[in-house]
């Protein structure tokens, strides 16, 4: 299929119909989706609806091969993971697509990188290789037309005094942050920013005992001086990324939507304004596959809109392992 009607997607029904074109190009060319699909019955002969698509666990990045391409490998990107925890391995073969996918998707809900300087803060990534967040985040520190954009490690102090200068100059900025690092800092130091939008990506990454999304954004938004805390919500597994404006809501590009199931049953969804696991579908994810079940806990409110409250108590969610391939 044609991998460009994947940014072109106007409508709903687009969507439907290009994610039913990708689930039967996954089904007959990726063989770890395949062997998933078979074995809960679900072929393209009685997959017909969105509804109907099985979502791969998220947890097959760690033991198989997922990919739906027999081409080069551009890049591997890999999570973080503990001691003796297997990281997850997304092999991708185009890596024009994720920078369409990020670039696209930044434009639409914060307009031009070119226009704003970004700072970056995210130590845990940058300290290891293979991080699609340092990835994305420096190819639009690239973008950006402003010198000051760039990565910081542990210079809080210097971060501290250009955070202040650009705001007070009245300079647009975005400070994109892990959660710890970014509490590292207004412990450190207060800040009252006009200017600035600050965006945690999340995890303590075993840096702090984790907290949850309420009390982590008063304590970063009192710090800071700011409304609001902004999210970005995406992992190694994934080409797209959701972005919240606040109080956690979190809003998808036209490539990609988030959808809930019973936690107690994966292949069933459960109704508006219920708490269940997130499912993925990312269409920019053709290469690999476009229809992930998460370790994520989530809502999809009235207005449609997607709840993001935080993951499963265990690494391993129930009922997502329905097979050893």
């Amino acid at each position: 299929m044609q991998k460009s009607k994947i940014f072109d997607i106007q409508s709903k029904t687009d969507f439907k119909k290009i994610s039913l074109e990708i689930f039967k190009f996954q089904y007959k060319n990726n063989k770890t989706y395949h062997d998933f699909c078979n074995h809960l019955h679900k072929t393209p002969d009685n997959v017909q609806q969105l509804e109907d698509i099985p979502f791969l666990p998220i947890e097959f990045f760690k033991s198989h091969t997922v990919l739906s391409e027999n081409k080069p490998i551009e890049i591997t990107f890999t999570s973080s993971g503990t001691t003796g925890n297997k990281t997850s391995k997304h092999l991708v073969t185009d890596l024009y697509i994720y920078e369409q996918s990020f670039e696209k998707a930044f434009q639409q809900f914060y307009g031009s990188a070119e226009d704003i300087t970004i700072l970056a803060l995210l130590p845990s990534y940058l300290e290891r290789e293979g991080s699609s967040l340092i990835y994305m985040a420096e190819h639009l520190i690239q973008q950006s037309q402003k010198k000051e954009s760039g990565f910081y490690l542990h210079n809080l102090e210097e971060l501290k005094h250009k955070l202040v200068e650009l705001d007070k100059n009245g300079e647009k900025t975005l400070l994109i942050g892990v959660s710890f690092a970014l509490l590292d800092l207004v412990e450190n130091h207060q800040f009252d920013l006009k200017n600035t939008i600050v965006m945690e990506t999340g995890g303590m990454k075993g840096r702090r005992k984790e907290m949850i999304r309420e009390e982590l954004h008063s304590i970063l938004a009192k710090g800071f001086g700011v409304d609001t805390i902004h999210s970005e919500y995406g992992m190694t597994e994934l080409l797209s990324q959701a972005y919240s404006k606040g109080n956690g809501v979190f809003e998808c590009p036209p490539w990609m939507d988030l959808l809930i199931r019973d936690p107690e049953d994966a292949l069933s969804p459960v109704k508006n304004g219920k708490t269940g696991g997130i499912n993925v579908i990312d269409l920019a994810n053709i290469n690999s596959c476009s229809f992930i079940a998460t370790q994520d806990l989530g809502k999809i409110n009235e207005d449609g809109k997607v709840e993001i409250l935080g993951r499963f108590d265990n690494s391993d969610i129930r009922g997502c392992n329905l097979m050893v391939l």
